[in-house]
């Protein structure tokens, strides 16, 4: 099944959904508000199911599994997506919440709600056009020391450790990148924080 199609059915259920709602049965036009509060739960529940997936499940599933340079390959092109998609949807959970609750008229808890929804999209923006860039290109040099040794194809980090123990070169990449990973790491856990704090908010909205 191709993107287009998984789109189209995607789109297709929504509108299933559009026509048993209550507004549908009520004869009764959905407000602009309706639009809104649709557009931030499904932006900030894909951010945060996103966020939940990578950080805490698939990431580590690839990591125990996958050969470390195919591993670091398949990150590269993994993490700019999943940065973009996550900043994308925190930006319009973070419109659509400022639409709804303007600042000006809004109470303190509305008012910390859209700070977390802010903090979360520049922790996002941070991690996508400051730290990730910087990890991938040190990951691209430190591919080339390993190489230079014959290790990287290996799963885990054990023969990454010995070899750094007789090379000062690698050793020295390694703390670089374990530095600026770990920043990146931090700044994923921080956005990944704030739209778990939104949670609690959300569901003293519903009213099941």
């Amino acid at each position: 099944m191709g993107w287009l199609t998984r789109f189209l059915a995607a789109v297709a259920f929504l509108a299933i959904g559009v026509i048993f709602s209550p507004e549908t049965f009520g004869s009764k036009s959905p407000a602009l508000s309706t639009y809104l509060k649709l557009a931030h739960l499904l932006s900030f529940s894909t951010a945060f199911g996103a966020a939940l997936w990578v950080t805490f499940i698939g990431g580590i599933i690839m990591f125990k599994n996958l050969p470390r340079h195919q591993f670091g390959n398949l990150q590269s092109k993994m993490f700019p997506a999943y940065f973009t998609m996550v900043g994308i949807c925190c930006a319009i959970s973070v419109a659509s919440f400022g639409y709804l609750y303007p600042w000006s008229s809004s109470t303190v808890a509305d008012k910390y709600q859209l700070g977390f929804l802010i903090s979360s999209l520049a922790f996002n923006l941070t991690n996508l056009f400051v730290f990730t860039p910087m990890t991938i290109e040190m990951m691209k040099q430190r591919h080339k020391i390993e190489r230079e040794q014959d290790i990287g194809e290996e799963v885990g980090w054990s023969k990454n450790v010995q070899v750094a123990k007789l090379n000062p070169k690698l050793a020295a990449m390694n703390k670089k990148f374990g530095m600026i990973h770990g920043l990146s790491s931090l700044a994923n856990i921080m956005a990944f924080g704030s739209l778990a704090m939104h949670t609690w908010y959300l569901a003293g909205k519903l009213d099941l």
